[in-house]
């Protein structure tokens, strides 16, 4: 695939336009469809043409776009002789990311020396981070986490106990198939309930846990496991799922 890349804020971005034509796509199509995608960074650039004193106006996407973008291609709207391809790497992905988020990490078969050894140097961080969190994080939280980071180093999946694994309202909200809307009108309001009934049934309140967003930050949130779900589903039983409208 031909890739033009080019440095900006210090992460590697690639031209645009020449992805989309290589796999036979119409450029102003794709273009109109990323721009309405929140996972989206594009930044458009003045650069000088290959071979000539003409400038022009260039779209380039990051790596993590790219990647997004080709995964959510429609095979069979690509020219057929690179489709093949197409299904390869969304497969691949479609595997990466459950595992991802099933077995807390997934590792490139491919990956280099380098890039395993920076793994195992993260691992061994999160590990010794785990070590210092004793008694300030619930124990089932700590254990499964510690489990799920040594199987990532040792490239295999992590072995759980399923009532031990964590559990978060907000990817119990998730599995409800909630719109945005509703999930941000109701996930304030649940997760004070929840706690509400964890504390009448246990007599204390549930431990705190640094979760990792989406956008790089961390912020405290209660943690509960798979043995909290029944009172969880009682909570969204009780209060939420008759309000919940058919869409």
């Amino acid at each position: 695939m031909p890739i033009q890349a080019i440095e900006v804020g210090n992460k590697a971005h690639a031209a645009f336009r020449p992805i989309v034509e290589y796999f036979g796509l119409d450029y102003s199509t794709q273009l109109r469809k990323l721009k309405g995608k929140s996972w989206a960074c594009m930044v458009n650039l003045t650069m000088q043409v290959a071979g000539g004193s003409q400038r022009r106006e260039v779209v380039v996407v990051d790596r993590r776009t790219t990647g997004m973008w080709l995964a959510t291609l429609d095979e069979n709207r690509v020219v057929e002789d690179k489709r093949a391809d197409l299904r390869a790497y969304q497969a691949e992905a479609a595997d990466a990311l459950d595992a991802y988020f099933h077995q807390g990490g997934a590792i490139n078969p491919r990956a280099d020396e380098h890039q395993v050894n920076a793994l195992i140097f993260q691992s061994r961080a999160q590990i010794e981070l785990c070590q210092a969190a004793k008694g300030l994080i619930h124990p089932d939280h700590l254990e499964a986490k510690a489990r799920v980071v040594l199987a990532r180093g040792l490239g295999e999946h992590a072995e759980l106990d399923q009532s031990r694994r964590p559990l978060y309202t907000q990817s119990f909200l998730k599995g409800k198939n909630l719109s945005r809307k509703e999930m941000a009108s109701k996930a304030g309001v649940f997760g004070k309930k929840v706690k509400a009934a964890f504390i009448d049934k246990h007599g204390r309140e549930p431990q705190m846990y640094p979760l990792d967003l989406s956008n790089g930050q961390t912020r405290p949130v209660n943690a509960y496991t798979e043995a909290d779900r029944p009172l969880i589903e009682q909570v969204w039983n009780e209060y939420f799922a008759p309000l919940t409208l058919d869409t």
